[in-house]
C-alpha cells in the first residue's frame, strides 16, 4: 500500500479571518459615525439653516420697510430657504419647512373698538435633529418661537414713542401683507422667493386716538409683543398679558395712538402681482 501524507494548509484560513475582521472593523467604524457623528453634523446643519432663515426674514423686513417708506410700486423678490437635504451615502432625514401669508392673525383694539387687523408672513420649520422653530413677520416685527418656549421679538415693529409732560404719543406703522389667492403658501425643502410690492397707505386720525381705558393686542405671540411694548414704553403704562393678548392701560399720563397701515401685496410663485 502507498503511504499518503496529509499536509494542513492554514494560510487560506488566516486570510479569510483577516478579511472578516477588516469587514467587522469597517462596520463598527461606520456604525459609530452613523450613530454618533452624523446626528451631530445634521443638528448643526439644521441650526445653521435656522440662522439663515433668521437673516432672510431680516432681509424681507428691510425690503418691506423700504417699500413702505418709498411708497413706490416696484416689485422685489426676497429668498427664503424652506429646509435642508439629507447627507449623501448616510441614513439621514431632510428638514422641511412651510411658508404662509396669513391675513388675519390678530387685531388691535382701543377702548374695545377694533382698529387694526394684524397680518403675518409665517414660516414653520419641521426639523429632524434640531428643535423646531417658527418665524413670523407680524405687525412689522420679527417673532421667533420654539414649541416649549415663549415667543421672542427678534426685531421690533416700527414704533416711535414721544414721552411729553402730560401725554404719551405712540406712533406705529403696520405693514398689511396681502397674499394673492393661490400663491400664498408653499412647503418643502428647497428655496422659494416672496415677491412683494407696495399698494397703498391708510392713515389713522391725524390728531391721534386717545386711549381712555386700554389698548389690547390680540396675537398668538403675546410674550413677544409684551417685551416690545416694554422696551418702548417702560414703566409709563400698566401691562397685562394673557394667553393670546397683551394689554396696556394709562397711568398718570394720557396716551394717544397714531397709526399708519401700509398695504403690501405678496406672492410666492412666478407671475406679476396685480
Amino acid at each position: 500500500m502507498k503511504n499518503r501524507r496529509f499536509i494542513k494548509e492554514k494560510h487560506a484560513v488566516a486570510g479569510v479571518i483577516e478579511a472578516l475582521l477588516l469587514v467587522g472593523l469597517v462596520a463598527v467604524v461606520l456604525s459609530v459615525v452613523q450613530l454618533v457623528y452624523i446626528p451631530q453634523v445634521m443638528e448643526q446643519r439644521e441650526a445653521d439653516h435656522m440662522d439663515e432663515v433668521a437673516n432672510q426674514f431680516s432681509f424681507l423686513k428691510s425690503i418691506i420697510d423700504l417699500q413702505s417708506m418709498t411708497q413706490k410700486d416696484i416689485p422685489i423678490s426676497s429668498p427664503i430657504t424652506l429646509g435642508s437635504r439629507e447627507l449623501p451615502y448616510f441614513v439621514t432625514a431632510r428638514a422641511l419647512g412651510e411658508l404662509k401669508i396669513l391675513d388675519n392673525v390678530g387685531n388691535i383694539k382701543v377702548d374695545f373698538v377694533s382698529l387694526i387687523t394684524l397680518t403675518s408672513i409665517n414660516y414653520e420649520a419641521f426639523n429632524s435633529y434640531f428643535i423646531d422653530q417658527i418665524y413670523a413677520l407680524e405687525g412689522g416685527g420679527i417673532i421667533v418661537k420654539q414649541p416649549d418656549g415663549d415667543s421672542v421679538m427678534r426685531v421690533d415693529p416700527t414704533i416711535t414713542v414721544k414721552n411729553e409732560t402730560n401725554n404719551i404719543k405712540i406712533n406705529i406703522t403696520f405693514p398689511m401683507v396681502i397674499g394673492v389667492s393661490g400663491k400664498n403658501s408653499t412647503n418643502g425643502h428647497g428655496s422659494c422667493f416672496i415677491r412683494t410690492n407696495y399698494s397703498h397707505t391708510v392713515n389713522g386720525l391725524s390728531s391721534g386716538i386717545k386711549i381712555n381705558n386700554n389698548m389690547n393686542i390680540t396675537t398668538d405671540y403675546p410674550n413677544a409683543w409684551n417685551e416690545s411694548l416694554h422696551s418702548f414704553l417702560g414703566n409709563n403704562v400698566n401691562y397685562e398679558k394673557g394667553s393670546n393678548y397683551v394689554k396696556i392701560t394709562p397711568k398718570s399720563k394720557d396716551i394717544y395712538l397714531y397709526y399708519t397701515e401700509i398695504y403690501i401685496y405678496a406672492q410666492m410663485s412666478p407671475g406679476w402681482i396685480k
